[in-house]
């Protein structure tokens, strides 16, 4: 583990590997598990906004799915999340012609139709930001769902904090992310040893 700010960074995120294979999971990480997508505060508000504009994107069954429980949902545990279609699905799940999962929102924004990509979880996968009082922890989730990005980005050496460069500055902002660059240089340069 390291330090960067106010965030406490597993090391794995500049060890381990990893690049989407959509043709081999079909975006299963959309699908599987047991809770929506977690959500910040603000991203809720926007989910309420831009839901007119993504609407014609989605399933009969997600709409009504959103309808009934409303674009987010808050858990027992007081935390936001998109709401799941059936205990599974994300309602924002579409699917192509090769029946992979893929985001509405996305979608919607890719068409240029909204301005917010996804939610910065959605975003950010397969790491992990959990926020604590004093600091926000960084992690990376190994999933067995993601063997083949794990695969896929040993070949290609793609380290998981340069796949999700994008989602990291978003979050963190681009001072942040020139640091943990900094930080694997100094990692690779101390193994390579």
């Amino acid at each position: 583990m390291f330090q960067i700010g106010k965030t406490i960074v597993s090391e794995d995120i500049i060890e381990k590997d990893f690049l989407c294979n959509l043709s081999a999971c079909k975006g299963a990480c959309c699908v599987d598990g047991d809770a929506g997508a977690p959500l910040e505060a603000n991203e809720a508000t926007i989910l309420e906004t831009i839901y007119p504009i993504v609407k014609p994107y989605l399933r009969k069954e997600s709409v009504d799915a959103i309808e009934a429980q409303g674009t987010h949902i808050v858990t027992t545990d007081g935390e936001l999340e998109t709401p799941l279609l059936d205990g599974a699905d994300c309602v924002y799940v579409i699917y192509d012609d090769k029946n992979t999962a893929l985001c509405a929102i996305e979608e919607a924004y890719n068409q240029g139709e909204v301005d917010w990509k996804k939610p910065v979880s959605c975003h950010l996968y397969p790491v992990r930001v959990k926020q604590y009082s004093e600091f926000s922890a960084v992690n990376y989730d190994n999933w067995e769902i993601c063997d083949a990005a794990c695969e896929l980005g040993k070949e290609l050496q793609v380290p998981v904090y340069k796949f999700v460069k994008e989602a990291l500055i978003r979050k963190f902002g681009a001072d942040w992310y020139a640091e943990l660059e900094q930080v694997a240089a100094k990692h690779k340069l101390k193994h390579t040893k």
